[in-house]
C-alpha cells in the first residue's frame, strides 16, 4: 500500500513538472508572438483552483492531472472584438502559429538537457559492466562470454556502466546480431558476437540482455536478517534482526536465494529453522503467509537479508564540472532522442511488438523506483520521460502538436488553410488512434503488474 502511494505521489510530481514545462513552452512563445492567452491550465475537466494574473491570463488547476492546455484567443472558437483580432491565434502567420505549437515539445527537450546537466553535475553512480554470471548452454555462453569479463564496447561504442550497456541493447532490438568487445581478468581483449534473431526486449526489465543468458556482477546477499516486516510471518515466528539462517527443514542454507525459494514454495506450511543468534543456535518454526500472483500462490515471510555492497573497485561515478556537464547533457539528450525515435520506428514497422508500449501505471512505477533511489535517479527519469513526451508530441498525428505542424506545413505549401471539415475528420481519426494506443498501453500495464 505504502509503495503504491509512493509511486502515485512520485508520478504526480513528475507529471505536473513535465506538463508545466510543456505548456509553459506554448505559453511563452504565444506571448512573444503577440497572442493573447486566456487560460493556462494544468489538468483537464473541472477546475478546482484558479487565479487571474496581472497579464489577464487565468491560471488554473483542474481535476484530471493527465495533461494540460493553454487557451488562446481564437476566432474559430468564439467571437473576438475588433480591437483584439490582431491578438487572435488564427490571425497569426503560419510561421508564428508553427512556432507556438512547436514550443511545447521544444521546451521538453530544453528541460531534458537541464535535468541531465544536473545529473552529470551531481554525479552519476554506476557499476562497471563486469559480468557476474553466464548461464550454461545460453546464447551468451555459446558466443564466448564468461564470468568476470568486462564489457568495453557495444557495437563499437564505448560503455562505462550497465546503464549504457542496457541503452545499447535496447537500440539493437530488431537487429540480427550485436557485437561486444570484452576484457578478460588477465587484461586481454576479444570480440564476441551475440545473435539476436530470437531475442525480444522486455519493457519492465531494466536489464534486457539477461534473456541472452548473462547478468551483472551483483552485491553478495547473505542469509542474515537485516529487516522484518512488522506483523509479518517472520516477526510472528520470533525471528529477529541479526539472526543468521543455518538450516531449513534440516537442510543447510548456502545462500539467500535457496532460502527465499523454499519460502515461496511453502505457503501456509510450517518450516523448521535453525538460526544463529548471539552465538547460540536456536530453533524457530516459520509459517509463510499466502501471497497470490497472476499465475500461482507463493509463500511470503516479510524478511529482508543483509546485502554486502560491491567493493569500490567495481563501482564508477560519472561527474563533470559546471561547464563540462553541458556537452554531456546535450549528448545524453541526443542519445535518448535517437533511441526513442528508433524504438517508435520499430513499433510502427512491427520489428518491436506493441506489447512494449507502456502506460501511466508503468510510468508511475518508474517514477516511484527512481525517486526511491535518490535525486540523481529521479532527475534522470524526468529527463528520459521529457524527451519521450517531446518526441511523442511531434508525431504527425492529428490532435498532437505534430499533427498541427503537419497542417501548417500543408498550408504553407498550398498557400491556403486545410479545409476545416478535413481537419475535423483528421482530428477524429487521430483521437481514435490515440485512444487505441492508450488502451493498449493500459492493458499492457495491467498485464505486467497484476501478478
Amino acid at each position: 500500500m505504502i509503495g503504491s502511494l509512493w509511486n502515485l505521489a512520485s508520478f504526480l510530481i513528475a507529471l505536473v513538472i513535465l506538463i508545466a514545462v510543456h505548456e509553459w513552452g506554448h505559453f511563452w512563445v504565444a506571448r512573444r508572438c503577440g497572442v493573447k492567452v486566456l487560460r493556462f491550465s494544468l489538468g483537464f475537466g473541472k477546475v478546482f483552483w484558479s487565479r487571474k494574473g496581472r497579464d489577464g491570463t487565468e491560471y488554473s488547476l483542474s481535476l484530471i492531472p493527465l495533461g494540460g492546455y493553454i487557451k488562446m484567443l481564437d476566432e474559430r472558437v468564439e467571437s473576438v472584438p475588433e480591437e483584439l483580432k490582431s491578438q487572435a491565434f488564427n490571425n497569426q502567420s503560419v510561421v508564428k502559429r508553427a512556432a507556438i505549437v512547436a514550443a511545447g515539445p521544444f521546451a521538453n527537450f530544453i528541460f531534458a538537457v537541464l535535468a541531465f546537466w544536473l545529473v552529470f553535475l551531481l554525479g552519476v553512480p554506476g557499476v562497471k559492466p563486469i559480468i557476474g554470471e553466464v548461464s550454461p548452454a545460453s546464447i551468451a555462453y555459446q558466443a564466448g562470454l564468461r564470468n568476470g569479463m568486462q564489457i568495453i564496447e557495444v557495437n563499437q561504442q564505448a560503455v562505462s556502466d550497465w546503464e549504457s550497456v542496457s541503452y545499447s541493447f535496447v537500440g539493437a532490438a530488431g537487429q540480427n546480431q550485436i557485437d561486444l568487445t570484452v576484457q578478460e581478468e588477465s587484461g586481454s581483449q576479444q570480440h564476441v558476437r551475440l545473435p539476436l534473431q530470437d531475442w525480444k526486449i522486455s519493457p519492465d526489465d531494466p536489464l534486457p540482455f539477461r534473456k541472452l543468458g548473462f547478468s551483472p556482477l551483483s552485491p553478495e546477499i547473505i542469509p542474515e536478517l537485516a529487516q522484518l516486516t512488522p506483523g509479518g510471518a517472520g516477526e510472528k515466528a520470533g525471528l529477529r534482526v541479526g539472526d543468521k539462517i543455518l538450516t531449513v527443514e534440516q537442510n543447510p542454507v548456502k545462500d539467500w536465494a535457496q532460502f527465499a525459494q523454499k519460502i515461496q514454495q511453502s505457503p501456509d506450511i510450517s518450516l523448521k529453522l535453525q538460526v544463529l543468534r548471539d552465538s547460540q543456535t536456536i530453533s524457530v518454526t516459520l509459517v509463510p503467509a499466502r501471497k497470490e500472483t497472476k499465475d500461482r500462490v507463493i509463500g511470503f515471510a516479510g524478511l529482508m537479508p543483509v546485502v554486502k555492497p560491491l567493493p569500490e573497485k567495481y563501482l564508477t561515478e560519472t561527474q563533470y564540472g559546471f561547464f563540462d556537464a553541458i556537452p554531456q547533457a546535450l549528448r545524453r539528450t541526443a542519445e535518448v532522442s535517437a533511441l526513442t525515435l528508433d524504438v517508435v520506428g520499430k513499433l510502427i514497422t512491427g520489428t518491436i511488438s506493441v506489447d512494449n508500449l507502456s502506460g501511466p501505471i508503468a510510468i508511475a512505477k518508474g517514477a516511484g523506483d527512481s525517486a526511491g533511489y535518490g535525486l540523481v535517479y529521479f532527475l534522470g527519469f524526468l529527463g528520459l520521460i521529457s524527451v519521450n513526451l517531446g518526441i511523442m508530441n511531434l508525431l504527425p498525428l492529428p490532435v498532437l502538436d505534430g499533427g498541427h505542424l503537419l497542417f501548417f506545413g500543408i498550408e504553407a505549401l498550398l498557400r491556403r488553410p486545410v479545409p476545416a471539415k478535413v481537419q475535423d475528420i483528421a482530428y477524429r481519426i487521430g483521437a481514435a488512434l490515440l485512444m487505441c494506443l492508450m488502451a493498449i498501453a493500459l492493458f499492457n500495464d495491467f498485464t505486467r503488474f497484476n501478478g
